[in-house]
C-alpha cells in the first residue's frame, strides 16, 4: 500500500484518539460529549482550535495549558498515539487478509476501528476509575452484535454461532469466578467485557486473549507488589489486561496458537 494511506490512517487514529479522550473525561463528569466546547479542566477556559490539534498541540504547548500553565495530563497524547498505532495495525491486518479492496473489507475495517475505540475507552476508564461504565460496554455489545449480522447476510451462520458461543462461554467463566470469590477477584463489569471479547474475537482467539490477560495481569501484579506499589489485598483493575489480551489476540492470536501447537506436537 502507498505510504499516503498509512499516513491518512495514522492521522485518523490521532483524531479519533482525541475524541476518545473527550469521551473519557466527560463520561466521568457526567457531561455529554456530543455538544459543547472543550475546556481546560483547571481554569475552565474554552480551548481554541490551535489547542486541540492531536499530539501537535501537546508538543507545541510543551504539555501545559496555554492560559493557566497547568500541566496537561500525559493521558491525552498517549491515548492519541495508541489509537493511531492500533488503527495502523488494524489497517495492515485487514490488507494482509484481503489483497484487493472490497465493500466487505471496508466494512470490516470500520467495524474494527469502532470496536477498538470502545475498548480503548474501557482500558483507560477502568485504569483510572476502577470501573467499566455501562454507558460504554452495553452500546459496544449491541453494536458488535448488529455488525456481526453480516455473517448471516453472507450465509455464514457457523461463524456467527461460534461468536455467540465464545461470548457466552467467556462470560460464564468470569461469572463463575465472581460467584466463587463473591466479587473479590472480579467484578460484574469483567463479565460484560468478557462477553464483548467473545463476540469480537470468536474461537479460538478468545482463549488466547483470556490466557494473555491473566498472564500479563499476574506479571504486572507481582511487579507492583515487589515495587511496593500494591499489597496482596490491593484492588487492581482487570479491564486493562483484558483489553490488552484482546488486541494481542486480534493481531497475533493465530500465530500464537500455531506456535503453541508446534510445541506440543
Amino acid at each position: 500500500m502507498p505510504l499516503i494511506f498509512y499516513f491518512f490512517i495514522f492521522t485518523l487514529g490521532l483524531a479519533v484518539g482525541s475524541f476518545l479522550n473527550c469521551i473519557i473525561y466527560r463520561l466521568e463528569k457526567n457531561e455529554t460529549f456530543l455538544s459543547g466546547r472543550s475546556y481546560c479542566p483547571y481554569c475552565r477556559h474554552i480551548l481554541s482550535w490551535a489547542d486541540l490539534i492531536p499530539l501537535l498541540s501537546f508538543l507545541i504547548l510543551r504539555g501545559k495549558c496555554r492560559y493557566c500553565q497547568k500541566p496537561i495530563s500525559w493521558q491525552y497524547p498517549l491515548v492519541e498515539i495508541s489509537t493511531a498505532l492500533i488503527f495502523l495495525l488494524i489497517f495492515n491486518f485487514q490488507f494482509s487478509i484481503f489483497k484487493e479492496f472490497s465493500i466487505f473489507q471496508f466494512s470490516n475495517l470500520i467495524y474494527y476501528f469502532i470496536i477498538s475505540g470502545f475498548l480503548i475507552v474501557i482500558f483507560v476508564y477502568d485504569l483510572k476509575y476502577y470501573i467499566i461504565p455501562d454507558k460504554v460496554i452495553y452500546p459496544a455489545i449491541v453494536l458488535t452484535l448488529i455488525l456481526n449480522f453480516k455473517f448471516l447476510i453472507f450465509n455464514e451462520f457457523l461463524n456467527f454461532k461460534f461468536l455467540i458461543l465464545s461470548a457466552i462461554g467467556a462470560a460464564l467463566f468470569f461469572l463463575l469466578i465472581v460467584l466463587i470469590s463473591r466479587g473479590k477477584w472480579m467484578g460484574i463489569g469483567d463479565i460484560k467485557l468478557a462477553f464483548l471479547m467473545g463476540l469480537f474475537l470468536g474461537f479460538p482467539n478468545i482463549l488466547v486473549a483470556l490466557f494473555l490477560a491473566f498472564f500479563i495481569g499476574a506479571i504486572m501484579g507481582l511487579g507492583l507488589i515487589i515495587l511496593g506499589k500494591k499489597g496482596l489485598k490491593s484492588e487492581v483493575p482487570f479491564g486493562p489486561f483484558l483489553v490488552s489480551g484482546t488486541f494481542i489476540a486480534l493481531f497475533w492470536g493465530q500465530r500464537i496458537i500455531e506456535w503453541y501447537l508446534s510445541l506440543i506436537t
